[in-house]
């Protein structure tokens, strides 16, 4: 025996029910951050998030911590001499996806210059990690990760973008980190004329990869993680800056 819902008289109580709980899920599936909060003002930031150095750093770290500032709640970050990054790790969430964030310097590094490794140096950055296979590199660069690899106890990716406010490159410049090529830059703010003032961004992750490492893939790998940091130890400077709202939108 067949049920026509359309005939019957529980359509008109069932079909709105349905849509409804349909509606509700949807809701709630897309609501759900791919990043967690950074946790209560006045301490560290909350798991996942975590800092990571270099392999085997002996360097002082660059410190997080959290804090409400002009009614954001958002991420200080200082650097000394230092160098960290806060990381967010993530479980292959696909591209594309446009990545969110407001930023703010408070004290910048004047001295930093990109192009080269003694003024390798960010006042403030915002990363994402791509999970881009091993096998698309050149025999060397292979060889270069796998050794970065075996040292660090964190998961090192095969490709990084790094998005910097930078105080001397103009907006737009792209680059290759001067250590490695498997973090590349663009620069989204230049100068000081905006200090102590927020600056929104927003970045389709998945154009600026293959802007930057389009010589090593045709397609947008999964991203795996987002890092916010900042480094002044090879200009011995010392830095301030913020980051709030840092979101992944599909």
């Amino acid at each position: 025996m067949s049920f026509d819902l359309r005939a019957s008289p529980l359509r008109r109580h069932f079909v709105p029910a349905f849509a409804f709980l349909l509606l509700a899920a949807g809701s709630a599936f897309a609501a759900e951050p791919a990043l967690a909060p950074l946790g209560a003002a006045g301490g560290a930031p909350a798991v996942p998030w975590h800092v990571v150095g270099l392999p085997q750093q002996t360097k002082p770290f660059t410190r997080f911590s959290v804090v409400d500032i002009d009614g954001k709640r958002a991420v200080k970050i200082e650097a000394d001499l230092s160098y960290g990054n806060l990381v967010h790790p993530l479980k292959e969430y696909a591209a594309p996806a446009h990545l969110v964030w407001q930023w703010r310097i408070e004290k910048p590094i004047e001295a930093a210059d990109l192009r080269q490794r003694r003024g390798d140096d960010t006042a403030v950055k915002v990363c994402v990690f791509f999970d881009l296979p091993i096998e698309s590199l050149s025999f060397t660069e292979r060889q270069l990760l796998r050794v970065g690899r075996s040292k660090s106890e964190e998961p090192v990716p095969a490709a990084t973008v790094c998005y910097v406010w930078d105080a001397n490159l103009p907006a737009g410049t792209t680059l290759d980190n001067a250590f490695t090529r498997r973090m590349r830059y663009i620069v989204l703010e230049s100068g000081t004329d905006r200090l102590n003032k927020w600056v929104a961004e927003r970045r389709d992750v998945g154009a600026d990869f293959m802007k930057l490492f389009g010589d090593e893939s045709k397609v947008v790998p999964p991203i795996v993680g987002i890092a916010v940091g900042a480094d002044a130890d090879n200009t011995q400077s010392h830095s301030v800056a913020y980051v709030s709202g840092v979101s992944l939108e599909p």
